[in-house]
């Protein structure tokens, strides 16, 4: 029989006293006792890692877009696709915890959700900063993040940025005409698809080999949204799996509510000109 494998007979570190451990840094102690159950229930845990790992991996996605977002303004082109591509594969990650969660029944879900009370998914103040820097700027809801101060002022700041797709069609009008009304609009504001835009993609289109980089970009957009939408049209399925027709815990129509989100674009022109072309 051969002795157990000593990894510091090969120069691992074993002792941690006064030194930084791998717990040290990436705090485990706060965020592993960050999960408080409030009922008996068995699948409550599930749930509530779930919901705090995707507000982490959320939180990955807003730094990441808003590197986006600087190094397109700066035109540094080819690092900003490379955080485009981690965003959409952040949305994956996101996809597939859904795959999890749908591991719980109804009748699971029913033995806890009163315990949630009037908190709801919706309520999320990363998921708002997210769709607010991807350009679906509702400002309605700003409405439930009025009880934190501090929340709203976040919200209300990233308002007054350009959206990545106001940065984008700004790149896009140093090389074909873009209209001046969509270039100077309120940025505050929702975007209205622009026929002019449109025109301007489908030149793009027309000659990638002409416009490779905006080519690249527009596609590296598309390649986002879409995954942006699986974890949407899966957020939709499973809240149906789970509780079917009934109103959300924070008031919503529940999958009603869900399937108009499913309805929003964040970059219209860059999917209808499909049919264009």
């Amino acid at each position: 029989m051969t002795d157990p494998y000593d990894p510091s007979s090969e120069g691992a570190q074993m002792s941690f006293d006064g030194r930084m451990s791998y717990t040290d840094y990436l705090r485990l102690d706060p965020i592993l006792s960050a999960q408080h159950p409030l009922s008996g229930a068995h699948d409550e845990m599930l749930f509530i890692v779930q919901h705090q790992t995707s507000e982490l991996w959320m939180r990955l996605a807003v730094h990441e877009l808003q590197a986006t977002r600087t190094r397109l303004l700066a035109g540094d082109t080819r690092p900003a696709f490379k955080t485009l591509s981690r965003v959409a594969r952040i949305f994956e990650q996101l996809n597939a915890a859904w795959d999890v969660l749908r591991t719980m029944t109804p009748s699971d879900y029913t033995a806890f959700r009163a315990a949630l009370g009037q908190s709801s998914g919706f309520q999320s103040w990363q998921y708002r900063v997210i769709e607010y820097m991807l350009g679906n700027r509702n400002t309605a809801m700003l409405r439930p993040h009025a009880h934190r101060a501090d929340l709203t002022a976040t919200l209300q700041a990233e308002l007054t940025q350009p959206s990545l797709y106001d940065v984008a069609l700004g790149l896009l009008a140093r090389s074909v005409p873009v209209p001046k009304a969509v270039l100077n609009r309120d940025v505050g504001q929702p975007y209205t698809p622009d026929d002019g835009v449109a025109a301007a993609w489908q030149q793009v289109y027309g000659a990638p080999e002409t416009h490779w980089e905006l080519y690249e970009l527009a596609e590296k957009l598309v390649d986002l949204e879409d995954y942006f939408r699986r974890w949407r049209f899966n957020h939709v399925t499973t809240v149906e799996r789970v509780i079917g027709f009934k109103r959300g815990t924070g008031g919503t129509g529940g999958v009603s509510y869900l399937r108009r989100m499913l309805e929003v674009e964040l970059f219209p022109e860059l999917w209808h000109l499909r049919t264009a072309l």
